[in-house]
């Protein structure tokens, strides 16, 4: 297997046209982030969405519905739920590994991989892995098989990852996607682990400044794409151009998207500010109105901790909030939750 820098010339005409492009299109996203009045809240609701898309990749299937109760009242929830909320809380863990170190290490990745998988984590010590198209059941590539090797190549995927290399890092961030998934240093869960550390990297190349576009997606509805040409790299390094367009195309469209969503979360949310105001002048605060767009569920327990106030006012709250329809209650079990409509039908007419 190949070890990096693979020493081919990637600065092609064709790979520069759509390395200007994608760089445009982050730029756009970074300009709209910047405009947020508030940011976390929406960037949150982001990490679920990236949460949710990039476990169904490996056939971890879901609802936003099912991701928000796990994350609120944490029972009673389906598997796949919980491995989705795991997830998200492997991005958070690794953004802020990030933030402390200023660099991403193996050790990250393996801590990350614990949190997406606590009962498979460490490196492969056994032989037998294959990746395969999950789609036909086709191998299309056979990792390195001794731990030994699995944990030099990683070492020398640190020492890429944390360099100063000849390409913009958004063709790094193809190379470096590619060996990620070619090592499979992992018994399960390297997609998952895979698609973190590309987040990761474009934060630590300064490219974004938060988690916030995720390649989950496109490679979801190109996935027969995605592996073809895993299969392809895998067998003669040269071809790795075409997975280098590859990437660049789904940033530029990941961007794109990305922008979309956040415009439309964030114009609702000034709308939900402005009819609350006019309707519960008595009550109206930003911080209720990002509590309730900061998650799809709420419950008074959590309503009261978040907004540190009584019980008896959270209830009150939160019954004239439902009376003028800006959430809607629904009895789980012996918990009584509270819906924000109007982003259930963001999400919802989002591709599930």
């Amino acid at each position: 297997m190949e070890r990096l820098p693979f020493g081919i010339d990637l600065n092609t005409i064709e790979i520069l046209k759509l390395l200007s492009a994608a760089n445009h299109s982050i730029g756009k996203l970074n300009g709209v982030t910047k405009l947020l009045p508030n940011p976390n809240v929406i960037f949150s609701l982001l990490r679920v969405t990236e949460s949710k898309n990039s476990s169904a990749i490996e056939n971890i299937i879901t609802t936003y519905e099912d991701i928000f109760k796990e994350l609120i009242i944490k029972q009673g929830s389906s598997k796949p739920s919980k491995e989705v909320v795991n997830y998200k809380l492997a991005i958070e863990f690794g953004f802020s590994q990030l933030q402390k170190e200023g660099f991403i290490s193996t050790n990250s990745l393996i801590r990350i991989h614990e949190i997406l998988e606590p009962t498979k984590g460490g490196i492969r010590r056994l032989p037998g892995t294959v990746i395969k198209n999950l789609n036909t059941g086709e191998i299309v590539h056979t990792p390195p098989q001794s731990e030994n090797e699995i944990r030099e190549m990683l070492g020398n995927l640190e020492t890429y990852i944390n360099g100063d290399n000849e390409f913009d890092p958004l063709i790094n961030l193809a190379l470096i996607h590619f060996q990620f998934e070619s090592i499979h240093p992992f018994y399960d869960g390297n997609g998952r682990t895979g698609r973190i550390l590309n987040i990761l990297y474009l934060v630590l190349k300064k490219k974004i400044e938060y988690p916030v576009l995720f390649l989950s997606k496109y490679i979801s509805d190109n996935k027969n794409e995605y592996y073809d040409l895993l299969k392809t790299c895998t067998k003669n390094i040269i071809e790795i151009h075409e997975f280098v367009k590859y990437i660049l195309n789904g940033i530029n469209e990941t961007a794109n998207q990305s922008i979309d969503l956040i415009m439309k979360i964030h114009d609702i949310i000034s709308l939900t500010k402005l009819e609350m105001q006019k309707r519960l002048p008595s009550i109206y605060s930003e911080k209720i109105v990002n509590h309730l767009f900061s998650y799809l569920y709420t419950k008074n327990a959590f309503f009261k901790e978040q907004l540190d106030i009584s019980r008896p006012t959270a209830t009150k709250y939160l019954k004239l909030l439902e009376s003028h329809g800006f959430i809607e209650s629904e009895r789980v079990g012996k918990e009584v939750i509270y819906k924000n409509i109007q982003l259930l039908n963001i999400f919802s007419n989002e591709k599930e």
